[in-house]
């Protein structure tokens, strides 16, 4: 009987200290804290760890959770982000008072702590399988009743089932603020978070300094943010209560892995989703998209159009309040009304619909959740100092009022935008604003019938003028005349081109292009030229070189070489061209020279005949021979990409990924780390951010598609302004290829690269 009491008594404290293990895996007790020594926590699905770790380069320790399965180390949460451990002999302890600390090799430094102060029997920490790290009380059964959870207290990361924004009873903030770097877990100055008013906005900060909102919710989704309405990933609910005002999310699918992340490097929102087949996680969307998203872009009363040029324009019923500024594409001073107004007095006061509109900054908005469209119309016709109104609610075909007082902020066009009526000097609106554009549409479509008419005479009276007459035969030896004389540059003959060079000597050999050998001449009066000689191997025929003279011609500008003229005698063609001494740009950017054969009228088209070098040329260019004013923007992206990088495109590879330059690129923006790109020439002698900048422009005008790259004329606006830029799509020829065997590494330029290749590995947090 002894000995099976024995035995007994054996078996339970075998099973309570296999229990306390596997209890243990996932918490934090009074008698079991977490030390620096390897230990982590992890949660009983498997989806979370906690422990400590490192981030770069600077050795400091912090406590923090990351997902436990993806090879990427993720960190979601940092306790410790502004308190940082200088060692490995701190310990996450567990005390009676509730508080969960940080305690460093001295016992009494506390280096982080919850601060929760009331005493309990039996506190224990527990890392909960969403994500959430809370504090329990042991003798409490209820399982979702939490003395403090991290979830209150976010980072830079939104986790599903996290709340965004405040719990009005107790005063707490929840918000969104982004790691200082991507090594750097301490706050930066770059937060997202609830802005509370009648109408609550979602608003993002640089420091002090509005950079984004959502636009106000209206029933079924934010009005300033386009996204389809029934998104696969998740859902969104936004809560607005006298108790509680707060945004969340919730996946439709529990096996996606999706999170928000806050980027201050590039200053973006950005929703990851994680892709288990590539191991990598990718962009599902980026606030804000657009330079439309930054906030005020146009200022007081102006609407931002994306697809407009310039992009800001000034509602209808105003103008400029600085019409130089303006013009100037400085918005800053926005718009004013165009003529006095009475209020209240007929035909002086009336209000004029703008549809798709993000509605303006909410903070001094009137919200009244019963009234219909035609009641808020009323109010604000009543009150004077009222300028615009809209319905609060769009769902059920509308329903409830927002009124705005003062000038209107932040406006814009947009796909999920709605019907903004604002108040404007004239009731010439809505029905008669109509009818005037009934018949300035009639008046045009008649004057354009009229016009077609007069050219269709104009055109029959010259054919009948010339009917029957046929052209003049020109004698043969007439006809090289008439080419000279086409062509609108000097003729030389050939005799004089062979006298100057020394008949072609190998002396007086340049170099070689790809139409054929350039060669420097010496004209009878002393004039030193440069002599492009096309061999008959190039494939450029005669039309191809008659379209290069007259360009040449036309092309004339005191910062280009200057075309001195053409010689054209039997199977010969050449163009002259002054001397320079110093060599050209292709010494420098690789690969400079192209002849275009477009006609000068046209903007598109296509060609049998592919000029060019490979690596620089688009797609549909290079493949399909269709060319655009958006290939050059391609072959621009490519030649900004090698200035960052001091790198050719077209041989240079990174052997360990089998990438080219635009490959290389996209990997580093993929991961978030383009400043890796930049030259080791320009590292101390750059401003980072303004050349990520010019990486990501780089990565616009490498998409893949013509009609999602930028006109040259935006491309500029990007490189000379602050506005936000889209996120670039993947580009176009991720082609892995290696060097063609005989190509020079782009090393042997005179400028490139110090450190040839580099390729450093960072674990993404």
């Amino acid at each position: 009987m002894d000995i099976l009491l024995l035995l007994l008594l054996i078996c339970k404290l075998l099973f309570s200290l296999f229990s306390q293990i596997s209890y243990a895996s996932d918490t934090i007790t009074l008698l079991n804290p977490l030390h620096d020594n390897g230990s982590t926590l992890v949660s009983q699905g498997g989806t979370f760890e906690l422990g400590f770790f490192s981030s770069g380069s600077s050795g400091n320790r912090y406590v923090g959770i990351w997902y436990k399965n993806i090879v990427v180390r993720t960190v979601v949460w940092v306790a410790n982000r502004d308190h940082p451990v200088k060692d490995n002999s701190s310990r996450m302890v567990v005390q009676q008072d509730e508080s969960l600390v940080l305690i460093g090799q001295n016992q009494s430094q506390i280096l982080w702590s919850t601060n929760v102060s009331t005493k309990v029997s039996n506190p224990f920490v527990q890392l909960v399988d969403n994500g959430n790290l809370v504090i329990q009380d042991g003798d409490d059964n209820k399982d979702d009743t939490f003395l403090w959870q991290s979830f209150d207290y976010p980072c830079d990361t939104l986790l599903q089932g996290m709340k965004l924004g405040w719990d009005s009873k107790t005063g707490l903030n929840r918000r969104l603020i982004a790691w200082k770097s991507w090594d750097d877990p301490s706050s930066g100055d770059f937060t997202w978070g609830v802005e509370l008013g009648s109408n609550p906005d979602i608003v993002m900060w640089k420091g002090n300094v509005e950079y984004f909102r959502t636009g106000p919710y209206t029933g079924n989704m934010f009005n300033g943010v386009y996204g389809p309405t029934n998104n696969p990933l998740y859902y969104y609910t936004f809560f607005n209560t006298k108790d509680e005002v707060y945004f969340q999310y919730t996946l439709r699918n529990s096996s996606v892995i999706t999170i928000i992340v806050m980027n201050q490097t590039l200053y973006l929102r950005n929703r990851l989703t994680w892709i288990p087949e590539a191991k990598t996680w990718t962009i599902y969307q980026s606030l804000p998209r657009d330079s439309c998203d930054v906030y005020n872009t146009c200022g007081p009363n102006g609407n931002c159009v994306i697809a407009g040029s310039p992009i800001c324009e000034c509602l209808e019923g105003f103008v400029p309040k600085s019409p130089q500024q303006w013009n100037a594409m400085d918005w800053r001073e926005g718009c004013v009304r165009s003529e006095d107004w009475s209020c209240g007095v007929k035909d002086k006061d009336g209000f004029r619909k703008f549809g798709s509109m993000k509605l303006p900054n909410t903070t001094h908005s009137w919200v009244n959740q019963s009234m219909t469209l035609e009641e808020c119309k009323s109010k604000c016709l009543k009150n004077c100092s009222c300028t615009a109104y809209s319905n609060l609610d769009t769902r059920d075909g509308g329903s409830g009022c927002s009124i705005w007082g003062g000038d209107l902020y932040d406006l814009r066009v947009i796909e999920s935008g709605q019907d903004l009526y604002v108040r404007v000097a004239t009731s010439d609106t809505d029905g008669k604003h109509g009818k005037r554009k009934k018949i300035i549409l009639a008046t045009s479509v008649i004057a354009s019938l009229l016009l077609v008419m007069l050219l269709a005479f104009c055109i029959y009276m010259t054919r009948k003028r010339y009917k029957g007459k046929t052209k003049p035969r020109i004698p043969m030896e007439d006809k090289d005349k008439c080419k000279q004389e086409d062509l609108e540059l000097p003729f030389f003959y050939l005799v004089t081109i062979v006298d100057a060079t020394n008949n072609f000597s190998i002396e007086n050999k340049l170099g070689e292009g790809g139409f054929g050998p350039v060669y420097k001449g010496i004209l009878v009066d002393g004039q030193e030229i440069a002599i492009k000689r096309l061999s008959r191997s190039s494939g450029q025929g005669l039309k191809e070189f008659r379209n290069e003279v007259i360009l040449c011609a036309k092309l004339q500008h005191r910062n280009l070489v200057k075309v001195i003229g053409y010689c054209m005698e039997g199977d010969e063609k050449m163009l002259l061209y002054e001397y320079m001494p110093n060599k050209s740009l292709d010494l420098f950017l690789f690969d400079f020279g192209l002849a275009r054969m477009c006609g000068s009228d046209q903007a598109e088209g296509s060609t049998s005949i592919i000029v060019g070098t490979h690596g620089y040329m688009a797609p549909e260019y290079a493949i399909d021979g269709l060319f655009s004013t958006k290939s050059d923007v391609f072959s621009f992206g490519v030649l900004l990409l090698e200035i960052v990088s001091g790198k050719k495109n077209r041989v240079f590879t990174y052997q360990a990924h089998n990438h080219n330059l635009i490959d290389h690129a996209w990997r580093l923006w993929k991961e978030g780390t383009p400043e890796k790109l930049i030259d080791a020439c320009l590292e101390n002698s750059c401003n980072i951010f303004e050349v990520i900048r010019f990486i990501q422009i780089s990565l616009l005008c490498l998409q893949h598609h013509p009609d999602d790259r930028p006109n040259m004329t935006s491309v500029i606006v990007m490189l000379t302004s602050e506005n936000v830029l889209p996120e670039p799509k993947e580009p176009g020829f991720l082609i892995r290829k290696f060097s063609k065997e005989g190509e020079q590494s782009s090393n042997k330029q005179t400028c490139s690269s110090i450190n040839e290749v580099t390729v450093s590995l960072l674990d993404a947090r």
